[in-house]
């Protein structure tokens, strides 16, 4: 019997068995869907109730109860809270950990890093080397420069942040409980529990200047 046969069996949904490819060891809970074209490799644990869009790789990874992996996500070597929301084009890195509630939308790369209950990052982001508390939004657009050219550095984030788009948080550095973030700041130093941070720059308008135009 093959492989899509005895997940069929298990009462798993597979959109079409004829485009899965299981090239570990998949574990699927109850009412479990799977679109066309995933990759399963190594150990793979789906529970109750997961759903995995088209077009997905997960390698080693373990998928909590209700969790929602969208269309052309990478997965590898992490762990998955229950009711969490992933993807689409999503890639979750090695040493990854996702708590309950958390979403990782579109173009966002995590790595070697762990969200707190109820945490967002939902457009192009990366955060890598980080510890993200709950209750976290961090804004598109957003990176952890965690790589100083010779050594990874790490980056805190305790609960209840808000981060706007934009911004820069240079390792290692520890943005405190509740504090929020502007848009487009650059953060080299540690930032206080509440408030407003903001690296405020001056806005110069020329309305005299031409734009360079190609010679004929």
């Amino acid at each position: 019997m093959s492989r899509a046969a005895q997940l069929l069996q298990q009462g798993v949904t597979l959109a079409d068995p004829a485009r899965i490819d299981v090239r570990g060891e998949l574990a699927c809970g109850r009412d479990v869907s799977i679109d066309v074209n995933c990759i399963f490799e190594g150990k793979v644990r789906l529970a109750d109730g997961v759903r995995i869009g088209a077009n997905c790789i997960l390698r080693d990874v373990d998928v909590g109860a209700g969790t929602e992996v969208k269309p052309f996500t990478l997965m590898e070597e992490a762990t998955i809270g229950a009711n969490a929301r992933i993807g689409p084009y999503a890639r979750i890195r090695p040493g990854t950990a996702l708590s309950d509630d958390v979403h990782v939308g579109n173009f966002v790369e995590v790595k070697a890093s762990s969200f707190g209950a109820g945490s967002k990052a939902n457009h192009l982001a990366y955060v890598g080397d980080s510890t993200v508390g709950s209750g976290v939004n961090i804004g598109a657009g957003t990176i952890t420069c965690n790589y100083d050219g010779a050594n990874k550095h790490r980056t805190v984030i305790e609960d209840d942040v808000h981060i706007g788009s934009d911004v820069q948080l240079i390792a290692p550095v520890t943005v405190g409980k509740g504090a929020t973030i502007g848009a487009g700041a650059t953060i080299s130093k540690d930032v206080p529990p509440g408030g407003l941070t903001l690296t405020e720059k001056k806005q110069v308008n020329k309305p005299d200047w031409k734009r360079p135009r190609k010679g004929r």
